[in-house]
């Protein structure tokens, strides 16, 4: 049996001093995960709206779309459109990393009015970063695919994802 969110997500250290503290200068809370050969990979919190284990079963493919959206789930009574992340920045597709009993994470970012959800294999933990070393993301440093997708690196090699950039790939 699969343990639910709830351990998941205290077995990844959400202290809540982390999530209750005021942050002052340019720190910004960032959500941590790893993406295959690409490493540690960051997500700003303030974008995220759910953190949620899925069903692969569950998830409705859709005909005539690109191969790193996995498809519709239904969310709260709506529609989420679901992208394997790794595989739309050039990495494995999630269908052949992911045994059939394991439960993916998918999570929910908010975007304007646009909520989707970006399919990944596990998350690590909340971490609080200085945006203020953010080396910016040149071309020859990341693949092209990568790149258009992030916003920067800190110094100790985390890629920090741009989720605004990530929608426009549905629009």
């Amino acid at each position: 049996m699969l343990p639910s969110l709830d351990s998941v997500l205290k077995s990844i250290n959400l202290g809540q001093s982390l999530l209750d503290a005021p942050v002052e200068d340019n720190r910004q809370r960032l959500l941590s995960f790893p993406i295959g050969t690409f490493g540690n990979s960051l997500i700003p919190l303030e974008k995220i709206t759910e953190i949620m284990r899925i069903n692969i079963d569950e998830i409705l493919s859709v005909p005539e779309t690109p191969s790193s959206v996995l498809g519709a789930y239904n969310w709260r009574g709506e529609m989420l459109w679901l992208i394997d992340l790794e595989h739309m920045i050039g990495g494995t597709p999630l269908y052949e990393q992911v045994p059939l009993l394991q439960q993916p994470i998918a999570i929910v970012l908010q975007i304007d009015n646009h909520c989707f959800g970006i399919v990944v294999k596990s998350v690590n933990e909340i971490e609080l970063h200085d945006m203020g070393e953010m080396l910016p993301a040149k071309p020859g440093s990341f693949s092209p695919q990568l790149l258009s997708f992030i916003t920067g690196y800190l110094p100790k090699g985390s890629t920090v994802f741009n989720p605004e950039s990530i929608v426009q790939f549905f629009l």
